[in-house]
């Protein structure tokens, strides 16, 4: 846009104006702030539901039922999904929730058995332990491997003990796990959680069945099978893909999230304002020093792209300070969204403040183009006349 040997004069037609600057560049961050935690949470939603070509899991869970206090389901189901033509492995889940409403602070019981959460190429071996360890897990009956954002959020360590729901349990391990539902939830043995609840069905009553098939292209075909197996039972069931489920689950929370795309383009929306009303006033105010570089060599072009290379500036140093620190909180906070069992992780990657840095930048200069063009071509007499 200028050479480097220039960027020192934009720095210095901002510092003269230290209080104006300040404000704009307030506005800018807290907008871009918002902007980024908008952003962030679009990204939570659409990794959860979105159903790509490679999703193999379904979720089988009691017809007309929603909340998993009211899903329950004979155990003794698993040996009859894993019949069905497309099916390659069914789990029965236990699943006990302290709130089925939405919310942002929830602990998820998640009972599986042993065998299939230790076993060869069980549920474990796609997990990484951030401390503690599976055997720690295995050695306790009441032993809980808590995902990674969960136990940040509650600074949960390995060692300690805690109660939700009337269940207590002790932290065997903490783990980082590439599935979304991973990281918001603790896995317990399920014939503890069975027995430990009070409320729930007892032994051989599970909340779902998590059920992996062979060909994705087949995922629909695999549900409505499962379905039939069991149509004419005391318990029916409903399946579904697990992100079509989650969506469904949270039908809520992602209204809500679509909502705030309006929140965001407000925020741009403010950005352009302020970036568009310093710049405008800081034109204003050095009509007389544009018309002197004019006289000294500057041509009209390097003129209007020093006051663009302005509105650049304020949105790369606002926008910088809004994005990093809507980033550093996202991450610090291990925010999850949660409703009826299910969680959507809300993590934030420095990627996103590339993003939110290049869509600042961007804005500024589309605030900066209307006042660089008419500093740019305005001419020297009128300049002087208009002081």
């Amino acid at each position: 846009m200028i050479a480097p040997r220039f960027v020192p004069v934009v720095f210095k037609q901002l510092w003269r104006h230290r209080v104006r600057s300040t404000l704009t560049l307030g506005g800018i961050a807290i907008a871009m702030f918002l902007f980024v935690a908008v952003q962030t949470l679009q990204d939570a939603v659409r990794r959860a539901t979105e159903t790509t070509a490679s999703d193999t899991t379904l979720i089988v869970y009691r017809e007309n039922r929603f909340c998993p206090a009211a899903s329950r389901l004979p155990e003794h189901y698993v040996d009859r999904i894993e019949k069905v033509p497309g099916v390659l492995s069914a789990v029965p889940v236990k699943i006990l929730v302290n709130n089925c409403r939405a919310s942002l602070d929830v602990i998820t019981y998640r009972g599986v058995p042993t065998e299939d959460l230790a076993g060869p190429g069980g549920w474990a071996s796609r997990w990484q332990f951030v401390s503690g360890s599976l055997e720690d897990w295995l050695k306790r009956s009441d032993a809980a491997l808590v995902g990674e954002s969960l136990a940040a959020r509650r600074r949960f360590k390995v060692g300690d003990s805690f109660d939700s729901s009337g269940v207590t349990v002790t932290v065997a391990g903490i783990i980082r796990s590439p599935e979304p539902q991973d990281q918001a939830v603790a896995y317990v043995h399920l014939d503890f959680l069975q027995q430990a609840a009070t409320k729930g069905g007892g032994l051989g009553v599970v909340t779902q069945f998590t059920v992996r098939v062979t060909d994705p292209a087949r995922l629909k075909e695999t549900a409505a099978a499962i379905d039939a197996e069991f149509q004419h039972e005391a318990d029916p069931t409903a399946t579904r893909p697990e992100k079509a489920f989650v969506a469904q689950a949270s039908s809520d929370i992602v209204e809500i999230v679509r909502f705030t795309r309006w929140l965001g383009l407000g925020c741009l929306a403010a950005v352009l304002a302020l970036v568009a009303n310093a710049i405008v006033l800081s034109v204003h105010d050095r009509i007389k020093e544009h018309a002197v570089l004019q006289a000294i060599g500057f041509r009209p072009s390097l003129i209007a792209r020093l006051v663009l290379s302005e509105g650049t500036l304020l949105g790369l140093l606002g926008g910088g300070v809004g994005a990093g620190a809507a980033v550093a909180l996202i991450r610090a906070g291990a925010f999850s969204l949660s409703q009826e069992g299910m969680s959507i992780a809300v993590g934030a990657s420095w990627g996103v403040l590339g993003v939110g840095l290049a869509v600042s930048a961007g804005v500024g200069v589309i605030a900066g183009l209307v006042p660089a063009w008419l500093a740019g071509r305005r001419e020297i007499a009128s300049s002087f006349r208009a002081v």
